[in-house]
C-alpha cells in the first residue's frame, strides 16, 4: 500500500465513519507495528510512522530503515485485522461521545428486527438502539417496521460497540412528548413540575404557568383535545390526567385527587404524610382501582396519602371496611390491628374469669398444682 492509497483510506474512513483523521493514522501505525513484530519481535528498536501529508510509511529497526513489504503475508493480514478493530473502536467512541450527553432525549426510530429474549433493535440517526421488553409499554402490540418514539435512558461501551438503551415506559417520555406537542412547554411558559406514571394505564402530570394570561391546563389539552390526543395515541391509549400545580401542598393534593372531592386535608410536615377525608360517595373514586389513583397522587405530590371516610348512620360497618381495603397496604394493616385487638380481648376475658373464680371460691390449690 503506497502513500496515496493510505491517504485515500484515511479520507474515506473519516468521511463515512466521522472519525478524526489523527485517530485513523494512529490506528494504522499501531496495526503496522503489531504486524512487524511478527517478523522482528517486540522491542523499542522497532518504530513505524506515517507522514500525515504524503501517507508515506517510515519503518526502522535498530535505527535502520526496513521495507514494509518484508513483513510477510501473515503480518499483512494481522495488520488488516487490527486496522478494522481500531476503526470499530474509534467508531464506537464517536457514537458514545455523541449520545452519552443525550440521555433523556426523545428519538424517533424504526423497529428493524426482534431479538428473542432481548427486545427490538431500533434504527435512528444512522445508529441502532435497543428497546428491551422491560422498557416497552405493557401490552403494546409492536411489530417490525413500526415507527416509534422513545427516550434514551442509557449509553454504554460494550466491547467494540456502543449500546444505546431506549425506553417507552420511562416518565421522561411524557415530558418529551409534551414538549413536542405543546409550544408553551417548549418555550418554558408552561412548566412540567412532576410526573407520575403507571405505564400502559394512567399518567398524572402537574403543570404551572409563569404567564397569568396562559392557562396551563388549556395549553396542554389544546383546542378540542388536539394536543393531548396525539400524545395518548403515541402511548397506545394510556389515560393522562393534567393537574394544576400549586405551591400549597393542601391545594396541590386537592387538585391531584380531582374529580374526587375532598372534605378535609390534614398535613403532617415532619413525616410528609397527608390524611385526606372524603365523602362516603367519593371514597372509591379517590382511591381508584386497586389503589392506583392514590398511589399516583402520592408520587405526583411527594406526599404519603391516607384517604378515609366516616361511616354513615345505619350503614353496615363491613361495607365501609371493604372499600377501604382497596387502598394498598390498608388490608394488611387492619388485619394486623384486628389480631392485636383479639389478643388483648382474650387476655382481658381470662383475667376477668380468674377474678370471678377467686370471688366465688372456685379456684382451688389443687387446680393450680395440676397446671404446673
Amino acid at each position: 500500500m503506497d502513500g496515496a492509497e493510505i491517504l485515500r483510506l484515511v479520507d474515506v474512513i473519516h468521511r463515512d465513519k466521522e472519525i478524526e483523521k489523527e485517530i485513523i493514522f494512529t490506528g494504522i501505525e499501531q496495526a503496522l507495528a503489531s504486524a512487524a513484530k511478527k517478523k522482528y519481535g517486540s522491542g523499542e528498536e522497532l518504530e513505524i510512522s506515517i507522514d500525515r501529508d504524503t501517507g508515506e510509511i517510515r519503518a526502522t529497526y535498530q535505527g535502520e530503515s526496513i521495507d514494509t513489504k518484508e513483513f510477510g503475508r501473515l503480518a499483512a493480514l494481522t495488520a488488516k485485522q487490527i486496522i478494522v478493530q481500531k476503526i470499530r473502536e474509534a467508531e464506537r467512541d464517536v457514537v458514545y461521545r455523541e449520545y452519552i450527553h443525550r440521555i433523556g432525549e426523545l428519538v424517533t426510530g424504526t423497529l428493524r428486527r426482534l431479538e428473542k429474549r432481548v427486545g427490538f433493535v431500533v434504527s435512528f440517526d444512522k445508529v441502532e438502539g435497543l428497546l428491551r421488553k422491560q422498557d416497552q409499554i405493557p401490552g403494546e402490540p409492536l411489530r417490525v417496521n413500526d415507527t416509534v418514539k422513545a427516550v434514551i435512558i442509557d449509553v454504554k461501551k460494550i466491547g467494540q460497540r456502543t449500546r444505546i438503551l431506549l425506553s417507552r415506559n420511562d416518565p421522561d417520555i411524557i415530558r418529551r412528548l409534551f414538549e413536542l406537542e405543546v409550544p408553551e412547554i417548549a418555550d418554558k411558559t408552561v412548566e412540567i413540575k412532576s410526573v407520575a406514571r403507571k405505564p400502559g394505564q394512567r399518567t398524572k402530570i402537574a403543570v404551572s404557568s409563569s404567564d397569568p394570561k396562559v392557562d396551563c391546563l388549556g395549553a396542554c389539552v389544546g383546542l378540542r383535545g388536539s394536543r393531548i390526543k396525539g400524545i395518548v395515541e403515541e402511548l397506545n391509549g394510556e389515560k393522562i390526567d393534567i393537574v394544576r400545580w400549586n405551591q400549597s401542598p393542601e391545594v396541590f393534593i386537592k387538585n391531584a385527587l380531582k374529580p374526587a372531592e375532598t372534605l378535609y386535608i390534614e398535613l403532617l410536615y415532619d413525616v410528609q404524610k397527608a390524611y385526606v377525608k372524603v365523602d362516603r360517595s367519593q371514597l372509591s373514586l379517590a382511591i381508584g382501582r386497586k389503589g392506583q389513583n392514590v398511589r399516583l397522587v402520592s408520587q405526583l405530590t411527594g406526599w404519603d396519602i391516607d384517604i378515609y371516610s366516616e361511616k354513615e348512620e345505619g350503614e353496615p360497618e363491613e361495607d365501609l371496611d371493604e372499600e377501604k381495603l382497596e387502598l394498598e397496604g390498608v388490608k394488611e394493616r387492619l388485619l394486623s390491628e384486628e389480631d392485636e385487638d383479639a389478643e388483648q380481648d382474650q387476655e382481658k376475658r381470662e383475667l376477668e374469669k380468674l377474678k370471678r373464680n377467686f370471688v366465688n371460691n372456685d379456684f382451688e390449690p389443687s387446680d393450680a398444682n395440676s397446671s404446673q
